[in-house]
């Protein structure tokens, strides 16, 4: 049974995981932006959009499965290895031999060799879904660390020599696929799992019958998310994919370091106390509000000053994509309840909830995306259709917990609304930092120093329980590792 102390370690072992992963990619991200044409960035992006649904059928659920059992063991971990490897096997085959076929409905020949190479992360994948569930159902996130940062350090060395000396967009192929190999290499060095020769058919459908409801819901929401990608490619250019690409990556990296932090780190924990309701609900709402207090500000300060980033950052070129930004900052501003819900529902068991959710929010997705085209025919009116739908998801993924946890859709909006009024107060002053009309790198700083204090400031003032929780929790991880 994981105690606070371990939860609390794992959580910012795995935040500086992703602060180190995201950082690095966000900066390697501005010099290959600076090198590369938005063109070549948004064939990745068609290219991805098939690999993320390949991926989901390849993983199957099964590695959620093994994190949320109880007693999982080598039979449990290497029946799934196998299992998922056959299938990558499989998969890979009938990608490579449709991809002209990819390639031919968006009229871009050259994708063909994009995906066969590109996909060969199929096989990588299977080691890492793997290795991430040991890690994640042990609680050793500092291992994560070490593991994610070797191999994001050299991958990006590859693609921005290979930006450099001109190989276009296959220096972003090189580096993504150099970053995924080099991670399940260092990950054989410093975690003990192995695939051993086991396997079970019963142990496979005992957790298949858990996570195949998963993958269900994983295929859903995969092929949802991408069809936007994909529509976008087909009826616009791959330059107005690239601006919308990009335009949801600035926020993501922001909201991806906190918000998969707690999720890594809430299913094994929530799980262990499965049988406990009234801890569940207790940690959950620690993670709503926390991650609330962390991400909101960050998604009104990033959408207040948009312009200037994206100008000063990536340079004109780029400056399209400043009103997809401003729409996915919204958008993400809602994944604390998200993550915390959908956690929750998963770390008891019921699965068959998750996939009725997601069945539900996909009906009146594609509806909503279906509208935006027809009435929009424009990539923002896609983007303004997403912002409308996370706003209803977050009310049907806090449904089910009323009853399974006695934690209501009214009070997690109370539980949130603090940190949203605070982020609003801050986001306005700045904005008022653009009319001042100096440099633009002196902006820029001037916005994040004045921002941060006027929201710390006013939460130290007005004695957010939060922010003393995140000083406590900080003073106690530097103590224990620091000796």
């Amino acid at each position: 049974m994981p105690t606070k102390r371990s939860i609390i370690s794992s959580l910012i072992w795995k935040f500086m995981e992703r602060m180190g992963i995201q950082g690095t990619q966000f900066v390697v991200s501005i010099i290959l932006a600076r090198l590369l044409a938005p063109d070549d960035f948004g064939l990745i992006a068609l290219v991805m959009a098939v690999i993320a649904i390949a991926n989901v059928f390849v993983q199957s659920g099964l590695g959620t499965a093994l994190i949320q059992k109880k007693d999982a063991d080598d039979t449990d971990f290497s029946s799934v290895f196998y299992a998922s490897f056959l299938l990558s096997i499989v998969i890979y085959a009938l990608i490579f031999f449709t991809s002209p076929h990819i390639a031919g409905f968006y009229n871009k020949p050259e994708l063909v060799p994009i995906i066969r190479v590109l996909t060969l992360s199929l096989f990588i994948g299977v080691f890492n879904s793997i290795q991430y569930a040991y890690i994640a159902r042990h609680m050793l996130f500092k291992k994560l660390f070490f593991r994610s940062i070797g191999a994001m350090i050299p991958s990006s060395i590859i693609g921005i020599v290979m930006a450099f000396s001109g190989f276009g967009v296959w220096a972003l192929v090189a580096q993504q696929l150099s970053n995924s190999l080099l991670a399940v290499i260092i990950m054989l060095f410093v975690v003990p799992w192995r695939p051993k020769l086991l396997f079970s058919f019963e142990r496979l459908g005992k957790l298949f019958s858990f996570g195949w409801k998963l993958l269900v819901s994983s295929i859903i929401d995969t092929v949802y998310s991408q069809l936007q990608s994909i529509i976008i490619g087909k009826m616009f250019s791959t330059a107005n994919l690239a601006f919308y690409d990009r335009g949801s990556h600035f926020p993501y990296i922001v909201v991806n370091n906190i918000n998969n932090s707690i999720q890594a780190v809430m299913l094994p924990s929530l799980s262990a106390y499965q049988d406990n309701k009234p801890q569940v609900k207790k940690m959950m709402r620690r993670a709503i509000v926390t991650s609330s207090f962390l991400i909101i500000p960050m998604m009104a300060g990033l959408a207040a000053m948009a312009d200037s980033v994206v100008l000063a950052l990536l340079g004109e070129k780029w400056l399209p994509c400043v009103p997809f930004v401003q729409i996915f900052c919204f958008i993400y501003a809602f994944y604390p309840i998200h993550t915390s819900n959908l956690s929750a529902i998963n770390a008891m068991g019921r699965s068959d909830i998750f996939l009725k959710l997601e069945i539900i929010k996909k009906v009146y997705g594609l509806a909503i995306l279906i509208g935006c085209i027809l009435y929009f025919r424009t990539p923002i009116g896609i983007a303004y259709g997403s912002a409308i739908c996370t706003v209803i998801a977050s009310f049907v993924n806090a449904f089910p917990n009323k009853r399974l946890l006695n934690y209501s859709y009214l009070e997690q909006i109370k539980d949130i609304v603090p940190s949203a009024l605070l982020a609003l107060v801050m986001a306005i002053i700045v904005i008022a930092i653009n009319y001042l009309h100096i440099n633009i790198y002196l902006t820029i700083i001037l916005q994040i120093a004045i921002g941060s204090v006027t929201y710390l400031g006013l939460a130290k003032i007005l004695h957010f329980e939060s922010l003393d929780y995140l000083i406590k929790t900080v003073a106690e991880f530097k103590r224990k590792h620091g000796k």
